[in-house]
């Protein structure tokens, strides 16, 4: 199941992000190859901060927030714990990341593991800004692309093939995190989301009904049975 979560971070608070990102000097961005496995270091040229950058761990403080505010976020993910969100930064020097799985386990910055179902990426600058540079996500038989406005996100299986395209003009700026879900399974999670997702629009066509009562129910009953907490 791959979602867009639309103004995750409002203007104001995306536009002092990419701000921040922009006065950084040359050298306080990193290789991102440190921070990959051994596999994956073989097709990832891109930069990013480390965590206890100053800035890295401003913007960090506004994307958890943005997640704690975002009841989209919570219904598609129903987050049990997420990783340390990361700043990584593409140019024409540093400019892809091939194809990739992600690993299966990343390591916060308190040591608390954390089981990579899902993926995520933050936009933090236009897509005029840049060329290239779209998340290429592959689902199934199809391939996704993606290169969203400043501030949306999408969330996507962790256990997909993806990549990032080169980045030919300009550069992408983004942050990326992962969650570990309290609902394992994709297909039982994309159940509850459109069993959430269709009560939402029942409630505002017709108020709440004995029906929508009982449907609550039901997909309460299901999140006891598949969510480990």
């Amino acid at each position: 199941m791959i979602r867009t979560l639309p103004a995750l971070l409002n203007p104001d608070t995306v536009r002092q992000a990419r701000q921040w990102l922009l006065d950084l000097p040359e050298n306080e961005w990193a290789d991102g190859r440190a921070s990959a496995g051994s596999q994956s270091a073989q097709v990832k040229n891109n930069l990013q901060l480390s965590h206890d950058h100053a800035v890295a761990m401003k913007i960090r403080q506004l994307v958890l927030s943005g997640l704690d505010a975002s009841a989209t976020f919570f219904s598609a993910a129903l987050p049990l714990r997420v990783s340390t969100p990361r700043i990584n930064r593409y140019t024409p020097e540093h400019p892809h990341y091939g194809l990739h799985i992600d690993n299966a386990i990343q390591v916060r910055v308190d040591g608390t593991k954390v089981r990579t179902d899902l993926s995520c990426t933050v936009f933090l600058n236009d897509p005029d800004d840049y060329e290239g540079g779209e998340l290429s996500v592959q689902d199934q038989e199809a391939i996704h692309r993606m290169k969203l406005p400043a501030g949306h996100a999408v969330l996507y299986p962790g256990n997909t093939l993806h990549e990032v395209t080169p980045v030919t003009r300009g550069q992408r700026l983004a942050c990326f995190f992962w969650i570990e879900s309290m609902v394992r399974s994709d297909e039982q999670r994309r159940i509850l989301f459109d069993l959430d997702m269709n009560l939402l629009q029942l409630r505002e066509q017709h108020g709440e009904t004995p029906e929508t009562t009982a449907l609550t129910g039901v997909y309460h009953q299901l999140l006891r049975q598949w969510a480990n907490t």
